[in-house]
């Protein structure tokens, strides 16, 4: 089990694209059409990936929760974080996941095809319903996995309701928003100690990867 740390030779990278979605608002969100066609790999077993994640990282409201798994769907790397109080932009939110992915696990750029996919789980108010927030959160999540190399994965939300695989029609009524973190033992082994070397910030301390 490692957990890693490696700066990205696409740190620096800039695109028209980037500058043409920091221009025009209406290109950084996907609709739920637009993530159907969009070949998003089914995960195998939703609800095991959503209770290691909820047991892990204990999101509460406005918690993001990006998780790397390998081709046989384990867990390779995840990372949590509070999102910003501002207006939903997928700008942003890719930076931010970018940011996370860069700090927990090495990039695939060198690989012509991507074979670790990346998912992500959102806790937020409302209903399990799609809004324009989710949809700035698929558009970011799709844009991180190709600046780090990964295959992008399901967007889950986590509300009071349960949990929902946006696009899948698949969800469940535990873990949610409220609900306690199961024990390991019914979900997954419990993660190791993250080697740090110093200091960490809060994100840091609350990443864990196997």
């Amino acid at each position: 089990m490692t957990f890693g740390f490696a700066p990205s030779s696409a740190a620096s990278t800039s695109t028209s694209a980037d500058l043409s979605a920091a221009s025009n608002p209406l290109t950084r969100l996907l609709e739920p059409a637009e993530w159907a066609a969009a070949g998003i790999p089914l995960l195998r077993n939703p609800r095991e990936v959503v209770s290691g994640l909820h047991s892990r990282h204990r999101p509460t409201t406005a918690t993001a929760i990006v998780a790397v798994l390998d081709p046989d769907e384990r867990l390779s790397a995840s990372a949590s974080f509070t999102r910003r109080s501002a207006p939903a932009d997928g700008w942003m939110f890719r930076n931010a996941l970018l940011s996370q992915l860069r700090r927990v696990i090495p990039h695939d750029l060198r690989r012509r095809t991507p074979v670790r996919t990346a998912v992500l789980l959102y806790c937020r108010d409302g209903d399990a319903r799609w809004t324009e927030e989710d949809g700035a959160w698929m558009w970011g999540l799709r844009d991180a996995c190709t600046l780090h190399g990964l295959r992008c994965g399901a967007y889950i939300t986590l509300t009071r309701d349960g949990w929902q695989v946006l696009g899948e029609g698949r969800g469940g009524r535990r873990p949610n928003s409220t609900s306690a973190p199961e024990p390991f033992a019914l979900s997954e082994a419990p993660p190791p100690l993250p080697r740090t070397g110093g200091a960490a910030s809060e994100v840091l301390r609350r990443a864990a990867a196997r």
